[in-house]
């Protein structure tokens, strides 16, 4: 783990992780592990349950100090960008930026 930030509506973190896990199997034992974590020690009020949905994104070794540093930045980044607006720039990024064989 290089960084985490959980914002009220979404949460940032940075890893490295083995490839022969897949995004899904990581993402689904994160969730899985810290919704029972935060429900067994009553760590809201109500039931906790995270969202349907996730993002990943590859980043080089060499970006690893640049996205911690702007995952550690949230609060003063969001009273820029909204979550939503920051995203879909997001996915309109990499979209463009995959190439398929």
């Amino acid at each position: 783990m290089y960084a985490i930030y959980a914002n009220p509506e979404h949460l940032h973190f940075l890893v490295s992780r083995s490839p022969a896990i897949s995004d899904d199997a990581f993402i689904t034992r994160i969730a899985e592990s810290s919704e029972k974590f935060i429900n067994e020690n009553s760590l809201c009020s109500g039931k906790f349950l995270w969202q349907q949905s996730a993002s990943a994104f590859s980043i080089s070794k060499a970006d690893i100090d640049r996205v911690c540093k702007y995952i550690l930045d949230q609060p003063e980044h969001h009273k820029k960008k909204s979550f939503q607006q920051e995203y879909e720039e997001f996915i309109k990024f990499y979209q463009q930026t995959i190439k398929w064989e």
